[in-house]
């Protein structure tokens, strides 16, 4: 049997040392397929959302009447993708683990961060579908940035707050004309990983 040496193996997208069965709080980004640009337009520095926007927008902020071990922080729904600080104030597992009920993802424990983005991403998806947006799909990853200390916390509710302002220089923008220095430091950070779901 030949070798196919352009097939990479997977890694580890985890931190090495760091203990996702603790709370803590989490920055996720979740896109769109080919950064679709369907959740509404920016327009003179505003983030004017959609009918599809608003769905994304309504089912995250049910999220803590879902799970209570949940609370939410700063969020931002653009064009093409969604920014999100996940607060999980209880210690309960974060990420994919093992099965517990057949309500949720059949790898994932209901309270894991993964399983949160994991029903966000299933909800928002089935309602657009109904909605006629048959050909909606998310990316199949999701970015996870874990925020240790009140400095990152700061930096990235502000970048969060910023983000239609700077929609001009977004990484996830289709017709980026230049790089925002906050978010480039922020996503190419050692703590900032995507994550397959």
């Amino acid at each position: 049997m030949s070798h196919n040496s352009n097939k990479q193996r997977r890694r580890s997208i985890r931190l090495k040392d760091y203990d996702y069965s603790q709370a803590g709080r989490y920055f996720v980004t979740i896109c769109t397929q080919n950064c679709e640009c369907i959740f509404g337009k920016v327009v003179n520095g505003n983030m004017r959302l959609n009918k599809f926007g608003r769905v994304v927008e309504t089912e995250w902020r049910k999220t803590p009447a879902i799970r209570n071990t949940v609370k939410l922080d700063a969020f931002i729904v653009m064009p093409n993708h969604f920014h999100g600080i996940v607060i999980i104030v209880d210690d309960v597992p974060v990420g994919a683990t093992r099965r517990v009920a057949p309500t949720v993802s059949p790898i994932l424990k209901s309270n894991t961060l993964g399983a949160i983005i994991g029903q966000i991403k299933s909800i928002v998806t089935k309602k657009i579908h109904r909605m006629g947006l048959g050909h909606f799909r998310w990316q199949r990853n999701y970015w996870e940035h874990v925020i240790r200390n009140e400095d990152k916390l700061f930096k990235i509710r502000q970048y969060i707050q910023n983000n239609p302002l700077k929609w001009h220089l977004d990484r996830e923008n289709p017709e980026r004309i230049g790089i925002d220095k906050l978010e480039d430091e922020i996503f190419r950070s050692k703590i900032a990983h995507k994550v397959n779901k």
